[in-house]
């Protein structure tokens, strides 16, 4: 979340950062400062009560070794009276703070200078395209015929064991998912990030820590029995292993990756859109995570988005790369980049990473800090991206690789797959 002193020190940089959002802060951000003005004050009156109080009990115990044990009872009145102040104070101070993060988690991230805005995905703007898009035969098909051709993905199977949005990958199908998985992970511990396995279940404060909570609440998968949440990312359990953590300066940076299975309720997804593999309830995602010192984090993004493109290259994909503008943008997100592979067989670009770089915004809710060369605690800076989404990306081979005589597989992946065609 924003620091309650960058919002009072820059309100209307903060208000008119966040109206690229398309979001009206004007009222929030004066119920914050004013809400900070009056924590500040009971603290500063809470301090002075600790103080008088403990000025006191110092003057009472040299006053019992001096045998005035009669004026050391009249002050111990007072500072029976000082403590149910104090104790008063604190209780209004508490509630004042508990009011002021609830605001605070209200308000999304200040988008980077450069975020344009906008209202919506149509206001993105395409800032590299690489790649050919092929030709295919006069009988191609979209991914979910293809999937049924070459009996690899089994949707109307995952509907009867789960639902919609819950594919079964088999045979070959689910070899190549396999090996994309395999293949995105060593391309990830290559560059250094050290790979984890993580929980597919987090608690509560995990959600608040990456800035799911409150924001998508309701569009998570809640286990309300044990307060568990189904990851909708590898980011939310990847992000909090460093909450509540000190850093040294020179532990900076890390890398982390990892996959997992991800789930999503995609409440009101209907339509052609989503047909097939273009948006799942259950979907597996390799990602990487990143803490920066803030000089650096946004030169560490910038070598996140090289990465991607490098995986790309490698199978050889048509794809592009948007700048998301404001109102397009995540809620936690500073800057966010979004890659898409082109569907052939849909005639449409699909989404397959969202690179975005946090700033302080997580750090502050994480806890996430590291000490300076000062010797002061600083808050890092927080970054991941997709490494990548499987769904869009293997709907993209089946489709750009399709061939009259089966799906060829990239040539980077066979080592994985073992089998160079799908037919």
């Amino acid at each position: 979340m924003l620091q309650v002193p960058f919002i009072r020190d820059n309100k209307e940089a903060v208000i008119t950062g966040l109206a690229k959002r398309n979001f009206d802060a004007k009222e929030l951000v004066e119920e914050v400062i004013n809400l900070d003005e009056e924590r500040r004050a009971l603290q500063t009156k809470l301090d002075n009560t600790l103080a008088e109080s403990n000025s006191i009990s110092k003057e009472i115990g040299n006053l019992y070794k001096t045998g005035k044990a009669a004026e050391a009872n009249v002050l111990k009145e007072k500072t029976t009276a000082l403590k149910e102040d104090s104790k008063a104070v604190t209780e209004q101070l508490n509630s004042v703070e508990e009011n002021l993060k609830t605001l605070l988690y209200k308000l999304p991230n200040v988008p980077h200078a450069s975020v344009p805005a906008g209202k919506s995905e149509e206001d993105n703007e395409e800032i590299f395209n690489e790649g050919n898009i092929p030709k295919l035969h006069d009988n191609a098909q979209p991914h979910w015929e293809l999937a049924k051709k070459y009996d690899i993905i089994d949707f109307e199977l995952g509907n009867k064991i789960s639902g919609a949005g819950f594919p079964v990958y088999k045979g070959k199908g689910a070899r190549l998912q396999r090996a994309l998985i395999a293949y995105f992970l060593d391309k990830n511990t290559a560059a250094g990030y050290t790979e984890y396995q993580l929980p597919h279940l987090v608690n509560e404060a995990s959600c608040y820590g990456t800035g799911q909570l409150p924001d998508k609440e309701g569009q998570m998968y809640h286990d309300s029995r044990d307060d568990l949440y189904l990851i909708p990312t590898a980011e939310v359990p990847g992000t909090n292993v460093f909450r509540d953590v000190l850093l040294n300066e020179n532990e900076l940076p890390i890398g982390i990756t990892g996959y997992t299975p991800c789930f999503r309720r995609e409440a009101g997804s209907y339509g052609a859109h989503v047909r097939g593999l273009n948006r799942l309830h259950q979907f597996d995602k390799v990602e990487i995570i990143r803490v920066e010192h803030p000089d650096n984090s946004y030169k560490a993004f910038e070598g996140m988005i090289e990465h991607v493109k490098d995986i790309l290259r490698e199978l050889k994909l048509p794809f592009r790369i948007l700048r998301l503008c404001g109102g397009d943008t995540g809620f936690p997100a500073a800057m966010t980049y979004d890659f898409e592979v082109f569907s052939t067989a849909q005639d449409r670009w699909l989404e397959i990473s969202s690179v975005s770089n946090f700033e302080t915004y997580q750090a502050n809710r994480l806890k996430l800090r590291f000490k300076n060369s000062d010797g002061k605690n600083e808050l890092a800076h927080t970054l991941n991206g997709s490494a990548l989404a499987l769904p869009r990306v293997l709907a993209g081979i089946l489709e750009n690789y399709q061939t009259e005589k089966g799906i060829i597989i990239p040539d980077v992946l066979i080592p994985y797959t073992g089998f160079s065609i799908i037919d």
